[in-house]
């Protein structure tokens, strides 16, 4: 079985796209773990409402490829994702990206796994270091958990305890980053 951590994110009618997403990756394998949810601004077009972020640890028999060609562009359109080509970071329904896959470093058309997102954007990599922080980026040698800690002081992230993906043995194992909240 592989290991695919992917990073979720809305801000048309996050909190009940968010948990959508989550029943509809179930259907692909094993849901081992989701992470807490955040709020955090538009990382590029300010002008729109701010995003609902979270990932979920998805073990399943299906390659990256098919991950990334068949299943998410499967779960973006059942939830009504509309892609803008003038506007690549316009507001959606949902987003769904594969983060990371086992410890492998892959390429994927144009998609460099792991994402390079991860190593940049607190929205992506806290979510992420929730699912297994002690996970070992396959490039940097630095864990998920650091990774977050060095982008989340100045993140502007806030914790969305009132939306929540999945309970029992699939909610996030720790508390968030106390730097994040």
């Amino acid at each position: 079985m592989n290991r695919a951590f992917l990073a979720l994110g809305s801000n048309i009618d996050p909190e009940r796209n968010l948990p959508a997403a989550v029943r509809e990756l179930a259907r692909f394998g094993r849901i081992v773990r989701v992470s807490n949810v955040w709020e955090s601004p538009p990382a590029d077009d300010l002008d729109q409402p701010d995003f609902l972020n979270a990932a979920v640890l998805l073990e399943t028999p299906l390659s990256a490829d098919a991950l990334w060609h068949r299943v998410i562009p499967e779960v973006e359109q059942a939830l009504g994702r509309v892609r803008d080509p003038a506007n690549k970071n316009a507001s959606r329904t949902i987003d769904v990206d594969l983060s990371l896959f086992n410890r492998e470093t892959l390429v994927i058309d144009d998609r460099r796994l792991p994402n390079p997102d991860l190593l940049s954007r607190a929205f992506v990599a806290v979510p992420l270091a929730e699912l297994d922080a002690a996970y070992v980026h396959p490039q940097t040698g630095r864990t998920l958990a650091e990774i977050a800690a060095s982008l989340s002081g100045a993140a502007g992230m806030r914790l969305r305890s009132d939306v929540v993906l999945a309970t029992g043995a699939m909610a996030p194992t720790s508390a968030p980053p106390s730097s994040v909240c």
